[in-house]
């Protein structure tokens, strides 16, 4: 059985305010070719189909196209997605049990109540029955009817709900299983501090909702979503496909990939990437006025500027958006941050989490819980 794994697709997203509606469309469009040229039986998106979970007409519209070309690619296939951090749940669901008719599954809400379980779909090969396991993206304080508390009243961790609705799915080891899912998964033996996060990512405060991905040793093939850098979460089995396409400057050199995953008898996975290559790529240039101008390109540029002298040359700004008539930003790093220490000191360079311990001095562990969440609850509600 061959799979395609996509997630983070960001549909609306915009690059330093720069529109990308042009570059994402050609890029779905490009995933779609793949997808008639491969044939995959099942295609998988883990998650943050949407930059906002309140998306524009346009980004729905984006949407709505990439999945007419994708189900004329591939007629037969069956196309299964979640709901990430980013998207609206509730939007997600809506016409859930329709759609699954037409072989769409669209799963914004996870089991949320005692007697719901995962959305589960049972697929067959020559080797036998393949079961998909959906999960979209889960806070404990959604899931607790199902998980229960602490003996202190408080929500279970991240890891904790997660793995508590992984055990109650009885997931039988005998058959091949795949689980498809958008969570922060730290794999065995490191901290979230050693996961390379991106600029463009959601992070929690104290990376509370990291989860061990040894959560994860029952499934055959685990196609996850949240972290935009390709990489391997513990084996090879366990993956995250990152972005189609960079969502911010911090992707700049990734190789982007549709990860082609063929399941064969049990126990037997072979994952393959497709290469995704941009409309534009997201470069960052770096050097003297002259240097970066004989660079010139129709990339997406993050220009820095290394030369103190070069802040005086009166038509510097144009010059530059002449050679580089997409460009994202310029930067004078080691001005902008002497002159920020300057004006704020150093509480400037402390997190939210920081200042407001500053702020509010003498605090405990439980005010510090509660500025966490504070602070957790507004981020996702971005």
């Amino acid at each position: 059985m061959r799979l395609f794994h996509l997630s983070d697709l960001h549909i609306g997203l915009k690059l330093l305010n720069r529109d990308m509606r042009e570059d994402q469309e050609y890029i779905l469009s490009r995933i779609t070719e793949l997808a008639a040229e491969k044939k995959p039986d099942a295609v998988l998106i883990a998650g943050d189909i949407y930059d906002k979970s309140a998306p524009s007409a346009e980004a729905v519209e984006v949407f709505d196209h990439f999945v007419k070309r994708l189900r004329a690619a591939v007629p037969e296939a069956y196309i299964m997605m979640i709901s990430g951090n980013h998207d609206s749940a509730a939007r997600l669901d809506c016409f859930r049990g329709v759609l699954a008719k037409q072989r769409l599954y669209m799963v914004g809400k996870p089991p949320m109540r005692e007697g719901e379980f995962m959305e589960k779909v049972t697929l067959e090969d020559a080797y036998g029955r393949v079961h998909f396991y959906l999960l979209p993206f889960v806070r404990p304080s959604m899931v607790r009817e199902i998980t229960g508390v602490r003996e202190d009243g408080n929500s279970l961790s991240y890891h904790e709900a997660v793995g508590e609705l992984i055990r109650r799915e009885a997931v039988d080891r005998t058959e091949r299983n795949v689980f498809v899912s958008h969570q922060f998964y730290v794999p065995s033996g490191k901290s979230a501090a050693e996961v390379e996060r991106m600029d463009s990512e959601i992070r929690t405060v104290g990376n509370i909702d990291e989860v061990g991905a040894e959560l994860l040793e029952p499934f055959d093939y685990a196609a996850l979503g949240h972290i935009h850098k390709p990489m391997k979460a513990g084996s090879g089995r366990v993956r995250y496909c990152g972005t189609p396409l960079a969502a911010s400057i911090s992707e700049t050199g990734q190789e982007k990939a549709v990860l082609m995953v063929d399941l064969e008898e049990k126990g037997k996975v072979t994952i393959t990437p497709l290469p995704l290559l941009p409309r534009r790529e997201v470069r960052v240039i770096k050097g003297s006025l002259e240097a970066v101008l004989k660079q010139g390109c129709a990339d997406y540029v993050s220009v820095e500027l290394t030369e103190e002298a070069d802040r005086n040359v009166i038509d510097m700004q144009d010059r530059l958006r002449l050679a580089f008539p997409n460009l994202l930003e310029i930067r004078r790093e080691r001005v902008r941050k002497a002159d920020y220490e300057k004006m704020a000191g150093e509480d400037a360079l402390l997190n939210p989490f920081e200042l407001c311990c500053l702020f509010l001095k003498e605090m405990d562990e439980e005010d510090k819980n509660i500025i966490t969440d504070v602070i957790n609850k507004l981020k996702g509600a971005v």
